[in-house]
């Protein structure tokens, strides 16, 4: 995923554990269960419209956090591709964000 830096402008890619859940992408911003939001995280919030790559296929996306009802949903499916997330939610008291990456067409 590209992000955008919050303070500096500058263009990261970080890659990232992934899932589909219908025509959208899902990450989770656990940072090992530190106590912090991971920096790629924080630039999504200020930057929310950027690009993720999967292989060959590069796509735009507008970022956004799930609500309370769709983490729920989602939560449970996380689990299924990576156990460790619930271990790092019990590692630290911040919820730990799930974020949904959804198509945006304007490129």
């Amino acid at each position: 995923m590209t992000h955008r830096g919050r303070k500096s402008g500058r263009l990261y890619t970080t890659p990232l554990l992934y899932m589909t859940d219908g025509p959208d992408t899902v990450v989770v911003a656990s940072q090992g269960g530190l106590p912090k939001h991971p920096q790629w995280y924080l630039n999504l919030c200020s930057h929310p419209d950027t690009h993720i790559q999967i292989r060959a296929d590069r796509r735009p996306v507008r970022v956004r956090t799930a609500d309370p009802q769709e983490r729920s949903r989602l939560w449970p499916l996380l689990l299924e591709i990576y156990a460790d997330f619930d271990t790092y939610q019990a590692w630290t008291e911040r919820e730990i964000p799930v974020v949904v990456l959804h198509p945006r067409t304007d490129g």
